[in-house]
């Protein structure tokens, strides 16, 4: 058995051997030679669920020269046709960004339709847990009011939305067409329900029983029976609270990329930034290549590009964060989510086969107690 001094030198050994292989990787990755590699492959096909992939795509083609058609697909529909493709040996995308990582954890890598593929020389700047597969983004969702309404976001608790002066006042997509929205019921559970429990008593003065159930799991209950406003896109909820000429007092759950409205809609949305415990969540976009590509090379080279503070930016516009830690994001960034960060519920990739599995569950538990 180790001793302490032994097991102290063993782990000091294995630290210096990551980070000799880490360098070793970095200067054996020849970009050029990639470059290279992919210009001599066929045009590839990018799936995401923003339109943004269609410039982001552009902008890889004009850069490299290597041919990029971007294509938005809602994640489910990524799903369908990648696993189709595969199946029917007739793949036609050549890379995915995949809102839906519990999905791709369970249905896509385990049966080798696609592959991860991280960039040796950004290896050291992108978390482990980012890595396997590749996150290449994480976006928020947050609480959003109406500035044309409010001097100031009218709740400071998530418990607010569950009171009558809030029933059918909340604008949110429904949690039965929207997997991330369960997941986030799911990843709340089980890394923060102590945060809804505490927010609870700051809120009453009392503790909340959770005897029987979780804290999450009563605040899910309570909001769907206060009756929110269920849309089937973060436009609509957008629209809801802070379309020009609103006069109802809404406040809403949506994208941060939903704060473009403000300059190009006239919207009027402000940050519930001072939110008890969080102003929102994240969730991550999975990047990753299918198994059957006929240009492998150009589907790591673009995986590589929109690793890139240039690559990833029409999407860092939109307040979609890069794992990559030297890109962050541009100082006109409209919602302001960057300067707030720590209020935001961070995704754990750790967990997301167990938010797979518990997505039944949760929708059933927001379809009996909904009530409009």
């Amino acid at each position: 058995m180790l001793n302490l001094k032994q097991a102290g030198v063993l782990v000091t050994s294995l630290a210096a051997l990551l980070a000799v292989t880490q360098a070793l990787a970095q200067e054996a990755f020849d970009l050029d030679a990639l470059i290279a590699a992919a210009k001599g492959e066929e045009p590839i096909t990018v799936y995401d669920s923003t339109g943004k992939i269609v410039e982001m795509a552009d902008n890889f083609t004009a850069k490299y020269g290597v041919k990029a058609v971007g294509t938005k697909v809602k994640a489910t529909d990524q799903l369908e046709m990648i696993i189709r493709e595969a199946q029917a040996n007739n793949v036609q995308g050549d890379v995915s960004i995949i809102s839906d990582a519990p999905a791709a954890m369970a249905q896509l890598m385990p049966e080798g339709f696609v592959t991860s593929w991280v960039p040796p020389d950004m290896a050291d700047r992108i978390a482990p847990e980012y890595q396997d597969p590749l996150v290449v983004v994480t976006s928020a969702n947050v609480w959003v009011y109406n500035t044309a309404l409010y001097d100031a976001c009218p709740i400071s608790n998530i418990w607010q939305l569950t009171e009558p002066e809030w029933k059918g006042k909340v604008a949110m997509q429904d949690p039965l067409n929207k997997a991330s929205y369960v997941d986030w019921f799911n990843q709340t559970q089980a890394h923060g329900d102590a945060q809804v429990a505490a927010a609870y008593k700051e809120q009453y003065g009392k503790d909340l029983d959770t005897s029987e159930e979780s804290a999450m799991a009563q605040w899910v209950k309570a909001l769907a029976a206060n009756g929110p406003l269920l849309t089937d896109a973060d436009a609509a909820a957008a629209e809801a609270v802070a379309a020009p000429g609103q006069s109802e007092p809404f406040v809403g759950l949506v994208s941060s990329a939903k704060f473009r409205d403000n300059a190009e809609n006239g919207f009027t949305l402000g940050l519930c930034s001072e939110l008890k415990p969080w102003l929102g969540w994240m969730y991550p976009g999975v990047g990753v290549i299918t198994a059957g590509s006929n240009s492998p090379n150009a589907s790591k080279l673009f995986i590589h590009y929109v690793m890139t503070a240039e690559g990833i930016a029409p999407q860092a516009e939109d307040g979609k964060m890069s794992t990559n830690q030297d890109v962050g994001l541009p100082a006109d960034e409209p919602s302001g989510i960057g300067a707030v960060l720590d209020r935001v519920f961070p995704y754990s990739m750790a967990t997301s086969l167990d938010d797979w599995d518990a997505r039944q569950d949760w929708q059933d538990l927001w379809r009996l107690n909904y009530a409009k």
